[in-house]
């Protein structure tokens, strides 16, 4: 039989110790006030009929929830983060709506805004960013990888919850998107499945930690399947359009169409042709 003793102490001297490590977090709790928080952000799809006092409830019931949720995670003023975490909703709920429009009229196989709300993926994606990005400005940022990884799950779409996103984004498909933490992306952008956006180098790790790593896309850009755009000081300049399959390191300018060829990737501008081989 095993050593039970032996085991107990190699475990033992395994176990770590972590400067700030929270209590540990009632998960149950936490995903009932994330599906609220969703159902809140919708309740127009999801419940046509609804009264005033039906968001009322459901606001009192976010309310209560993430009460017990910060105090329980030792913030120290839960009330004043709730506050915020509530005033921070009809903005999210603007820039959702965005979203589902601009889905509904970018994509033909849309037939309402229920369709998009009910089952596209990306849009899943999307609203549990605005909540989960809100917990980041509120500086709980294990709570807002909770509710990003939560959709990332279910979706295939990893968007973190400190990348900065303008309106009217649009994720079509979605499977394999990958939206790093320091990522800025304008208005009006659409991005299909597969594009990385993400960090050129991490081989110095934790250093990189709150420094500007992951590329700028500026408004009304659209970057097909599979591109990965990479660096921090890499920006994509307004209405341009990423190809397919696409390896960017370095910026573009405004207005250019990228495309792979044979012979690498070719940038197209108004005024020239780049080679990026």
């Amino acid at each position: 039989m095993t050593d039970d003793s032996k085991v107990l102490e190699e475990l033992l001297a395994l176990y770590q110790e972590e400067k700030g490590r929270k209590l540990p977090l009632d998960r149950g709790l936490f995903y009932s006030f994330l599906d609220d928080a969703r159902r809140l952000l919708n309740l127009d799809f999801f419940q046509p009929r609804y009264e005033r006092e039906d968001v009322k409830r459901l606001l009192c019931r976010l309310e209560e929830k993430l009460f017990l949720i910060l105090s329980d995670y030792d913030v120290e003023d839960p009330e004043d983060s709730v506050r915020y975490f509530l005033t921070s909703l009809p903005e999210a709920r603007r820039l959702l709506l965005s979203s589902a429009k601009a889905i509904l009229e970018g994509d033909p196989a849309s037939d309402s805004l229920q369709e998009v709300v009910y089952c596209y993926p990306g849009y899943f994606a999307i609203l549990t960013y605005r909540i989960a990005n809100i917990l980041y400005r509120m500086g709980l940022r294990f709570l807002a990888r909770l509710a990003s990884e939560d959709a990332h799950r279910s979706t295939g779409i990893d968007i973190n919850p400190g990348a900065t996103i303008g309106r009217s984004f649009f994720i079509d498909h979605g499977t394999g998107i990958v939206i790093g933490e320091t990522t800025v992306i304008g208005d009006n952008v659409k991005l299909y499945q597969g594009v990385t956006l993400g960090a050129l180098s991490l081989k110095d790790g934790h250093l990189l930690s709150g420094k500007k790593r992951h590329p700028t896309i500026e408004d009304d850009c659209t970057i097909y399947s599979n591109a990965t755009i990479l660096g921090g000081e890499t920006v994509i300049g307004h209405h341009s359009t990423i190809g397919a399959n696409t390896y960017l390191t370095h910026p573009v300018p405004a207005h250019s169409r990228v495309i792979l060829t044979d012979g690498g990737v070719r940038i197209l501008t108004k005024e020239k042709t780049a080679d990026n081989s």
